[in-house]
């Protein structure tokens, strides 16, 4: 397979990203297509749907074989289930499948056509291997089981940001970063209260602490010019 395109978002690595598209709407993308691929006719007509799939490359998962078994983390990390009954990144294959809001197409003069998204689950600069429209009447199933992930599908954390350090954020990201922190970021295997935790999130390192159900940020460090803010 070839990538097709690249996306630009603001998780400079993997901690802290949604489990799942479509979780936080305010998380934002631009897709731009390799070179070989720039061809605005490719995109003709993909402006009259809502929403897109995305396949994509785990491309930042660095692991030998497989197993049959993983554990989800909204079970808490103790449970095993099969890898085909989740969407754990640690499969046969490292492709990843979202389905995210196509909010516009761009047909820029250098970059060719660019895809404005948002409800996004990617790292900055993840390998996309293709796009589809989503299709409502086909794609969508309301009546449909969701397994396991049904009893956590509401899980929040609440998060107390002290509005000082959430001044630091340009406004237009300040609510994606709090929905991106009440998903609860940790590994699953991690309930220390006593430990702090840090998420990259659009050129900051977020530090936070949890205490039961309340996530509580605790100090930021601006990556540009390495500033703390407490």
């Amino acid at each position: 397979m070839e990538i097709i395109a690249k996306i630009q978002t603001d998780f400079p690595t993997k901690f802290g990203i949604p489990r799942q598209s479509g979780l936080v709407e305010s998380l934002k993308g631009v897709i731009t297509f390799e070179p070989k691929y720039r061809n605005p006719q490719g995109v003709y007509g993909l402006d009259g749907y809502s929403y897109i799939w995305l396949l994509w490359s785990f491309s930042e998962n660095h692991r030998e074989g497989w197993s049959a078994t993983v554990k989800p983390p909204r079970l808490g990390g103790n449970k095993r289930m099969g890898v085909f009954a989740t969407r754990s990144p640690f499969r046969p294959n490292d492709i990843g499948l979202s389905c995210v809001k196509l909010e516009h197409v761009v047909l820029d003069e250098k970059n060719g056509p660019m895809l404005y998204v948002a409800g996004v689950d990617l790292m900055d600069q993840t390998p996309i291997y293709d796009i589809k429209p989503y299709i409502p009447f086909t794609d969508s199933h309301p009546d449909a089981k969701g397994g396991f992930s049904d009893a956590v599908k509401d899980y929040e954390l609440e998060v107390s940001f002290p509005a000082h350090l959430l001044a630091h954020f340009p406004e237009e990201k300040r609510e994606a970063v709090i929905y991106v922190l009440k998903q609860d970021p940790r590994p699953a295997y991690q309930r220390d209260e006593t430990r702090r935790y840090g998420v990259d999130f659009a050129g900051f390192d977020v530090r936070f602490h949890v205490k039961g159900q309340v996530l509580t940020v605790c100090e930021l460090e601006e990556r540009a010019s390495g500033m703390i803010f407490r």
